[in-house]
């Protein structure tokens, strides 16, 4: 199996649909990091504009650049991609892991030819599925050779086949303008996202509606590589790259980053910029000033750790994290994590504290070690060898979580604790080594940097 496809591809990304024709030599990755450059330069697809951003850069006293790179991402479920099927010429009956049965259906009936009310699926319990179990790849796969063998079969995947398949995180960039006046009071904000195949930006989300000036712009190149659903999709990105540049500019300001962001959801609530702000400021501060009491921010017992703060908002919930990281054997290391979640009325409140602290040790392992490179369209990583993951002795000693309680209808919480968790480590990492980190996987650079 290949990941690089030169004909019609329908995969690109959950319910989404691209078609792309594209020469096979931009798919390695040397050539895509060289395009996507190529490509940032260029004039983009304008998203939102507020105000007249491009006179207040003009006439501010301090432009602070900076731009963020992340890799395509493999998702590699420690459960393999396996499926159950027994065909007949009468009816259907399949059995395994599959995040999406009501979008498997209508193709398993077409692919079988048989109808919908003669197919029977039976979901398992999943070994990981960071929304690679939404496609039904592995099952149609299985239930074809059932039909084709006329006999019972139990399809397994390699881990080779699984992690060469396709279906990755896609490729991402973004650079990040604010404008200072001579008072260091925040004037304009930019933002420019890119990717292979797609950006990540969502231009309605904070900092939008707390700038007077502001400026959001998408662009993206064709690719072949199939691309999908991976964890909190576009927001895995958007999150890392925004919250370490939120950090950057609040240390610029000369401001606490809680404080910062704290002030900017304030005169989002209170004197608001535009009317398509897809985000509740007083919700979002929730979870901040939740945070920042149970993390002990500012107690000095705590100075011994470096710190990062990150929050955001995906999936109609808000996430905050505080990361408190140490050198361990000159290691950087995530000892503790204090985390806050308003997702609603918490149902299951055993299961959503397990819900966060697994995205929290998911998001510190893609953000530190994460990254599949590819070479004439085929990925170079086919097996854990080579893909780097984090490990039981890297995962944090105590991961604390902490929810506002309120009476609002239940939302979402498999993805929304995953994004902010990578902008967390990356400002923990810059209290520690005292650098800054703008390329994803962040163990690349830091040990590149020495």
């Amino acid at each position: 199996m290949g990941a690089c496809r030169d004909t019609k591809d329908t995969m690109g990304g959950r319910g989404g649909k691209r078609e792309v024709m594209v020469p096979g030599e931009l798919e390695s990755t040397p050539t895509q990091l060289a395009k996507m450059e190529e490509y940032s330069k260029k004039p983009a697809r304008e998203l939102r504009k507020d105000g007249d951003p491009e006179t207040a850069f003009k006439n501010a006293a301090q432009i602070i650049e900076r731009t963020y790179n992340a890799p395509f991402l493999a998702h590699n479920c420690m459960e393999p991609m396996n499926f159950f099927a027994h065909v007949t010429d009468e009816k259907a009956l399949v059995a395994g892991p599959l995040q999406a049965p009501g979008w498997s259906e209508p193709t398993l009936s077409k692919l079988l030819n048989l109808p919908a009310d003669k197919i029977e699926i039976q979901m398992t319990r999943m070994g990981g599925g960071f929304g690679l179990r939404a496609y039904g790849h592995y099952l149609y796969e299985a239930a074809l050779i059932s039909k084709k063998v006329k006999a019972p079969v139990k399809l397994v995947y390699s881990r080779e086949d699984d992690m060469t398949y396709g279906i990755y995180r896609p490729m991402y960039t973004a650079t990040y303008r604010a404008a200072l006046d001579a008072n260091k009071n925040l004037i304009a904000f930019h933002v420019k996202g890119g990717g292979i195949p797609e950006h990540a930006i969502h231009a309605n989300r904070f900092p939008a509606g707390a700038v007077d000036n502001y400026l959001a712009e998408g662009w993206e190149i064709p690719s072949n590589i199939t691309i999908g659903a991976f964890r909190a999709p576009r927001s895995n990105f958007n999150a890392a790259a925004e919250q370490s540049f939120l950090d950057e500019l609040a240390e610029a300001m000369d401001k606490d980053p809680i404080e910062f962001r704290l002030e900017l959801l304030k005169r989002a609530k209170e004197n608001p910029v535009g009317k398509n702000n897809d985000y509740n400021p007083d919700r979002y501060a929730g979870v901040l000033n939740l945070v920042k009491e149970k993390s002990g921010w500012n107690n000095s017992e705590n100075n011994k750790y470096s710190r990062g703060v990150a929050a955001y908002f995906c999936h109609n919930s808000y996430a905050a994290h505080v990361v408190d990281m140490v050198k361990r054997d000159d290691q950087p290391y995530v000892e503790r994590v204090f985390s806050a979640m308003d997702c609603g009325i918490v149902i299951n409140p055993d299961a959503a504290v397990n819900m966060v602290q697994g995205a929290v040790v998911d998001g510190i392992g893609n953000a530190l070690y994460g990254q599949l490179t590819l070479k004439e369209g085929a990925a170079e990583q086919n097996n854990f060898h080579r893909y780097r993951m984090i490990r039981m002795n890297e995962a944090p000693k105590k991961i604390e979580v902490h929810f506002v309680e309120n009476d609002i209808d239940p939302t979402g919480l498999g993805e929304p604790p995953f994004p902010p968790i990578f902008g967390a480590v990356a400002n923990a990492l810059y209290k520690n080594t005292g650098k800054r980190f703008y390329n994803q996987p962040y163990m690349n650079e830091f040990e590149d940097k020495g």
